[in-house]
C-alpha cells in the first residue's frame, strides 16, 4: 500500500481514458477506485491495464451467498489488486469465506474492505429500508461483525470514522469516501468531510472522485489536495 492516502475515484466505462488518467496522476494519488460501470464495461483486462499504472481499489461491493462471494474474490486474485468491497451486510460466514479465499494469495493478497453504510444514505433512507437503529450504530455494529469475521477494515463515512477508530483500533482500515476539499460541490453525498477532517477523525484512505477527475486540470487539482493534507 502507498503512503498516499488518496485513491482518485474514476467514474467512466472508457479503459483507455481511464488508464491515461491514472498514468497521468501518478505521483499525485495514491491510487485509482474502480466500480461496478467500470468492471461491467471493460472485466478484468480493464482492471489490469489502470493498475499498470497506479494501485487499484475495486470497489463491488459483492454480496451473495458465501460461497458465490469466495468464488468471486479468488477470481479477483490474479489482478493484483490493493483493495475490494464486499457488503458487511453479507453475513458472517460469507464474510469469513471471503477472507479465507483472499489469503490464499499470501501477503499478495488485496486487503478486504466491508462496506457498512452506503454514503448517500441519511437517516430517513435507513428508516424507509426498515432498519430500526441509525447510521452511526448501524455501522458500528457491522464493521465490528466484519473486523471479527477476519476481514481487513471498513468502508464507511467520515461521520463514523472516530467511534470505528476507537472500536476497532489502529490496525483496522477505514476507506471513506464522500470527502470533498473546502468548498466543492457535495454532489450525491449526503455526509461529506474535508480531507484534513477526515484524517484527523482517523482515517486510512480518502476517496475523491469529482473535484480532481471533474477539475479543469486534474493533476493540480489532486496535488493541491495533497498539498493541503501534508500542510495539516
Amino acid at each position: 500500500m502507498t503512503q498516499n492516502p488518496v485513491f482518485c475515484a474514476l467514474d467512466t466505462p472508457r479503459v483507455q481514458e481511464a488508464a491515461a488518467l491514472a498514468r497521468s496522476l501518478a505521483g499525485a494519488v495514491g491510487g485509482i477506485k474502480l466500480g461496478l460501470e467500470f468492471f461491467a464495461a471493460n472485466g478484468p483486462a480493464g482492471v489490469r491495464e489502470v493498475a499498470s499504472a497506479l494501485p487499484v481499489f475495486l470497489d463491488l461491493k459483492l454480496h451473495d451467498i458465501p460461497n458465490t462471494v469466495a468464488g468471486a474474490v479468488r477470481a479477483t486474485l490474479p489482478l493484483g489488486i490493493a483493495m475490494l468491497t464486499l457488503h458487511a451486510s453479507g453475513g458472517r460466514e460469507m464474510l469469513r469465506q471471503a477472507a479465507a479465499a483472499a489469503a490464499e494469495a499470501g501477503s499478495a493478497r488485496p486487503l478486504l474492505l466491508a462496506v457498512t453504510v452506503l454514503t448517500s444514505l441519511d437517516e430517513d433512507a435507513m428508516g424507509e429500508l426498515g432498519f430500526a437503529a441509525g447510521v452511526a450504530d448501524t455501522a458500528r455494529r457491522l464493521a465490528a461483525l466484519a473486523q471479527d469475521s477476519g476481514l481487513d477494515g471498513a468502508v464507511c463515512s467520515a461521520h463514523e470514522v472516530a467511534v470505528l477508530r476507537r472500536q476497532c483500533g489502529a490496525g483496522f482500515r477505514l476507506v471513506v469516501p464522500g470527502i470533498r476539499p473546502a468548498g466543492a460541490e457535495a454532489d450525491d453525498q449526503r455526509r461529506v468531510m474535508t480531507p484534513a477532517e477526515a484524517l484527523a477523525a482517523g482515517a486510512d484512505i480518502l476517496v475523491i472522485g469529482r473535484p480532481i477527475t471533474g477539475a479543469p486540470a486534474p493533476l493540480a487539482a489532486a496535488r493541491a489536495i495533497l498539498a493541503g493534507i501534508s500542510a495539516r
